[in-house]
């Protein structure tokens, strides 16, 4: 027999805890009863979808996050109406309404905690029959997201990027992870040469066999990209999948180009309490594609190859991004040179050790079949003639020796960065760290961000990140002068915060 839908309507204050949203959802669900039904989703407020407190609690229950506008729930009629709320956004209750948008029977109204409501609705409909992990045992390494199709249950905003936080502004960038004093001058000039051609279509041929050459491949297990963002579009367009799975947090692009082709996503969240590190065993033995970050951007966690290769099996396509792989010194821990683990594929970018980011150039490095697979679903001549001369020169013996020293400097400055914010009691980072940015955990991080920017510096807001917070802060590694600039401007910006009133 099919249990009947749950949705569980949540209203809830800015700032308010997982762990508050969480117990409130639990009480109401022992009210419904044993019987009542499987939870499927939470159902909130599109202004509250992103509230690191409702998406935690979602994350812990194993459910998505559906969010509606103030105006579809001014239209549900609610049974326990307050006037605050109607004034606000136009509904009597944001939880009741949003439990009941769909139709269906309210279960449980309204109850409150100190910062949040919620609501419980039973929705019979076809469509409503995932299996809910309510009455599961807790998770002990990471929570898993069910698929998620649509935009409005995403939570947190998939396509914002660092440069957000800079353009156009006078700022010391600490929020894109490009190496500064990029590119070169050796390769501005190899860039400028290719110029003279630009008449002629693109050959892709010498840069293909000097990306092949530098990893020891056969040329037919590379395709060269613009940048491993389109690489990512390939994937989710061109490779079949049923269930992919996306481990976060990690660079959002993959999981939004692969909902944008229009796949159900699950999302695999690793947590703080175990330092971001994965547990191969958490991944659904369903999965047929998993995308990994290594090192991760942003927690800057390098996963052990050996558990990576956990994750291979026949019938599942393992994508690992090694975009920041060249800024660890000697590479370790890189699968890029494998052919022997069924269904790797490996993404490269140029883009963050050269100083490429607008001129769009990555690689993928996989079996012959995923590469004409991938291939196929591009336009012709995708990567640009001054691309492919940048590819080919990044690739030469002298090329690989400075970014090798280019790694060891960066494991230098970040190391007195660690130093420094070791100094500071509120401030939790994680570690150890192994790529060009270390991410930090601190109380009202987003007011701390904007004294920050005031002071001439910008950092990257963590809240954009599935399975992160406003709490959480990203800051790329730079030379030691900017980093004491930075660590004084720290110092002042958390001096001052303003005090919180109490009551």
């Amino acid at each position: 027999m099919t249990r009947a839908a749950l949705v569980v309507g949540v209203g809830a204050r800015r700032g308010v805890a997982a762990e508050e949203v969480l117990g409130l959802i639990r009480r109401a669900l022992q009210e419904a009863g044993p019987t009542a039904g499987d939870v499927v989703e939470l159902a909130t407020l599109d202004t509250r979808a992103d509230e690191p407190g409702i998406v935690g609690a979602a994350a812990l229950l194993g459910v998505p996050v559906r969010s509606y506008t103030a105006g579809a729930l001014a239209e549900v009629p609610v049974p326990n109406p307050a006037a605050a709320p109607r004034a606000a956004v136009a509904t009597g209750s944001v939880a009741e309404a949003a439990a009941l948008v769909d139709g269906g029977e309210l279960l449980v109204p309204k109850r409150k905690s100190a910062s949040a409501t919620c609501a419980v609705a039973r929705r019979r409909k076809p469509d409503d029959t995932s299996p809910s992990t309510n009455r599961a045992a807790p998770f002990t390494m990471a929570a898993m997201l069910p698929p998620t199709k649509h935009t409005e249950s995403a939570g947190p905003d998939l396509r914002h990027h660092g440069d957000a936080e800079v353009r156009g502004l006078d700022l010391t960038d600490l929020a894109v992870n490009v190496r500064t004093g990029t590119p070169p001058e050796w390769l501005r000039q190899r860039i400028a040469a290719s110029l003279g051609s630009l008449a002629a279509y693109p050959d892709g041929r010498p840069a293909r066999t000097a990306v092949a050459g530098r990893h020891g491949l056969p040329e037919e297990r590379v395709l060269l990209t613009a940048g491993a963002a389109e690489a990512f579009v390939l994937i989710a367009r061109a490779l079949p999948t049923r269930r992919p799975v996306v481990v976060h947090p990690q660079f959002t692009e993959p999981e939004a180009a692969l909902r944008a082709a229009g796949h159900e996503v699950g999302r695999l969240l690793l947590r703080p309490e175990d330092g971001f590190r994965l547990d191969p065993s958490a991944v659904p033995e369903d999965a047929d594609l998993v995308v990994v970050g290594n090192p991760t951007n942003p927690t800057s966690v390098l996963h052990p190859a050996g558990v990576l290769e956990q994750l291979a099996r026949p019938g599942r396509t393992l994508v690992v991004d090694e975009a920041f792989m060249d800024a660890v010194p000697g590479e370790r821990e890189a699968l890029c040179a494998r052919q022997d683990v069924p269904g790797l594929v490996v993404l490269r970018s140029l883009t963050k050790t050269w100083g490429l980011a607008g001129l769009r150039i990555g690689y993928v490095l996989a079996d012959p079949a995923t590469v004409t697979l991938l291939q196929e679903a591009q336009p012709l001549w995708p990567v640009s003639s001054p691309a492919l001369a940048a590819a080919e020169a990044c690739m030469e013996p002298r090329a690989l020796v400075e970014a090798a020293d280019a790694a060891d400097r960066i494991a230098v400055d970040r190391a007195h960065l660690l130093a420094g914010l070791a100094e500071f009691s509120e401030v939790q980072v994680v570690e150890p760290a192994a790529g060009s940015f270390v991410l930090l955990r601190l109380d009202r991080a987003d007011e701390v961000r904007e004294l920050l920017r005031s002071r001439g510096f910008a950092a990257r807001r963590g809240d954009t990140f599935p399975g992160l917070g406003r709490e959480w802060l990203r800051l790329a590694v730079r030379d030691r002068v900017t980093t004491n600039r930075f660590l004084q401007a720290l110092d002042l910006a958390l001096q001052g915060l303003p005090r919180r009133t109490v009551g």
